[in-house]
């Protein structure tokens, strides 16, 4: 058995207490090295004539986001503590202190980038191939792109100002809200308090009883709120349009491609590639009802997995599984998970107050990573361990190699290490699998990769036609957001999925139509990682380039990047080829439930 390690966060390595005395003594040091950075810098303009003058000077504000950023870590601390704990007031006010005095500083540096995208563009070619720039390179390219989006530093300035109470607070409220619930629940012979991130597991369920029971609580926590919910996404969506037409932005998604770092046609393609294939969604669904014995799936069903393979895993055991897939496919890999469970870097257990879902966070190139879970014990669970740490390992990668201003990855190819780790781990679990188990599990397979790519692609279709009616009319009920949610659910879904009464209200707990239009990197990520494994199956070495592309970060478009690997994704037939690799295993997967005998 792997050696298991700490279960819940240590964040000592960034903060030792709350105490105020500290949280100020990091604060003065911050801005006493900002300010420095100002003086010798805002009344000057030879850097932006001069290669070699601006490479000191990108140098040193690379030194400053590298050691400090704008909150160091007291702002990664109170960060974090509020996703283990959203009910506490006095966090919230800390935090909100931290926050404020970032975002004034954050201000105080923000003429930097602005006074270099305003370099003429007849200049800009001179600075790119600087040879002395060249670790800055795509740094300023993205800069000079984004130019014409920019507003006048004092505009900035109060966008930066406002954005906490016109967007942060808005969503906060509502997560917090949600995550105070805790209704009782039938699970077996008694009513146990339940977490509502732990409804949405136990509608997963293969006791109907359980699931149903679930379902009637967490549809009347979404109708608690719904009326809280209307007015929160009225309000960010009218702080979206106006931020928009500041910004002299084309469409609404428009800001989210060039902050990935993608043109807006390759994620046409993509929605529309998928959108065309919704069909195989349709299949799938079908042949789950026949093989589950009814005719129609009600909607918080459709997760419910098939065959044996509700059986329990242990956090013990998907260490296990997940650290031998690791060790399998890379040592590096594995030594990173390891590092992970010895630090502290994970949250395992679902608590009250504790944020739903499962995220890997990371700030400062010199900050840990951190993992946060709601672990209940499903091979569900298994599999968001596997992706999260996938996640985890593209962040300590890319530190090892990259500067502060190329650390991260742009949301269009965010998920490619998260997906491409968790496909490995369902391989494992086949290796002594028999038919029946077999059979499970590619359903298993298929319902992640529906989930992961036409349900997402449904949700950007939904956001999209969101967007859009809002822009019409101004403002939306509840009602009629819930009616084009349904809606866009049902293009991908088909018949054979029932939408009671309470689905209209789901679209209020996702969290992702709050980050706006994230949710084509599912779909986006899960094929490319397709092709990576696909390329690692057939030629093991192969998984040297993918830590290249690990490692890359924000080096260079994610179109460069892939091509070095010989990936096109700018083909419109390179979409194709992974949606063709689900629909193939949507076939076996027939294939087998007839030769047992579960379908005619």
């Amino acid at each position: 058995m792997a050696y298991v390690g700490r279960k819940e966060w240590d964040l000592n390595i960034l903060f030792k207490s709350d105490d105020d005395s500290s949280i100020e003594k990091e604060r003065k040091i911050i801005k006493n090295k900002a300010d420095e950075f100002v003086t010798k810098w805002k009344s000057r303009e030879d850097y932006l004539e001069d290669p070699e003058i601006l490479k000191e000077a990108l140098d040193e504000y690379e030194e400053l986001i590298r050691n400090y950023g704008t909150s160091g870590n007291a702002g990664y601390y109170f960060h974090l503590r509020r996703y283990i704990d959203q009910m506490s007031s006095e966090l919230k006010a800390k935090g909100q202190k931290v926050d404020e005095a970032a975002k004034e500083i954050q201000n105080s540096l923000q003429f930097f980038i602005l006074r270099l995208a305003k370099i003429p563009e007849s200049e800009q070619k001179k600075f790119l191939e600087e040879e002395r720039l060249k670790n800055y390179r795509h740094f300023l390219e993205k800069v000079f792109r984004e130019a014409k989006h920019h507003l006048s530093e004092a505009e900035e300035k109060i966008v930066n100002l406002l954005s906490t109470n016109s967007y942060d607070k808005w969503v906060d409220m509502l997560s917090s809200f949600l995550s105070k619930e805790e209704p009782e629940v039938k699970v077996g012979e008694k009513r146990e308090k339940k977490s509502f991130e732990e409804l949405q597991g136990l509608m997963e369920d293969q006791n109907k009883e359980i699931r149903d029971s679930a379902a009637k609580a967490f549809n009347e926590i979404l109708s608690k709120h719904q009326d809280t919910a209307e007015a929160e996404i009225n309000a960010i969506l009218s702080y979206k349009k106006i931020m928009d037409d500041m910004r002299k932005l084309a469409r609404p998604d428009s800001s989210r491609h060039l902050d990935d770092d993608i043109e807006s046609e390759v994620v046409d393609e993509v929605v529309r590639q998928v959108a065309k294939n919704f069909n195989i969604a349709r299949r799938f669904y079908m042949l789950k009802a026949q093989l589950l014995g009814v005719s129609k799936i009600k909607y918080y069903e459709r997760n419910v997995s098939y065959g044996s393979i509700n059986k329990e895993y242990s956090y013990e055991d998907a260490v296990a599984i997940v650290r031998k897939v690791l060790n399998n496919l890379d040592r590096e890999f594995s030594s990173i998970f390891d590092k992970f469970r010895k630090e502290g870097s994970i949250d395992v257990f679902p608590k009250k107050g504790k944020k739903s879902g499962a995220w890997c966070i990371h700030n400062l190139i010199g900050q840990p990573t951190y993992i946060l879970l709601n672990y209940t014990g499903r091979l569900n669970d298994v599999r968001t361990l596997a992706h999260e740490v996938g996640h985890g390992i593209n962040n300590e990668l890319m530190r090892k190699v990259r500067n502060s201003l190329d650390f991260g990855t742009p949301k269009s190819t965010a998920e490619v290490a998260s997906t491409f780790i968790e496909d490995f781990v369902l391989d494992e679990l086949m290796k002594e699998a028999d038919d029946e188990l077999k059979l499970s599990i590619y359903m298993f397979k298929l319902n992640q990769d529906i989930s992961t790519i036409f349900r997402q692609i449904s949700f950007y279709r939904f956001e999209q036609e969101l967007h859009a009616l809002f822009r019409e009319k101004g403002y939306l009920s509840k009602e009629e957001i819930g009616s084009i949610f349904v809606k866009n659910l049902k293009e991908y879904m088909g018949e054979t999925i029932d939408f009671t009464e309470g689905s209209e209200n789901w679209w209020l707990y996702v969290p992702h139509f709050r980050d706006f239009f994230y949710v084509y990197s599912y779909a986006s990520g899960l094929l490319i990682s397709k092709s990576l494994q696909n390329k690692v199956r057939k030629d093991p070495q192969f998984i040297e380039k993918v830590k290249e592309f690990l490692s890359a970060g924000l080096s260079d478009s994610p179109k460069n990047i892939f091509a070095k690997l010989g990936i096109d994704i700018m083909s419109n037939n390179f979409w194709e080829v992974g949606l063709k690799e689900v629909e193939s295993l949507l076939k076996e997967t027939e294939s087998l439930a007839r030769k047992l005998g579960k379908i005619k």
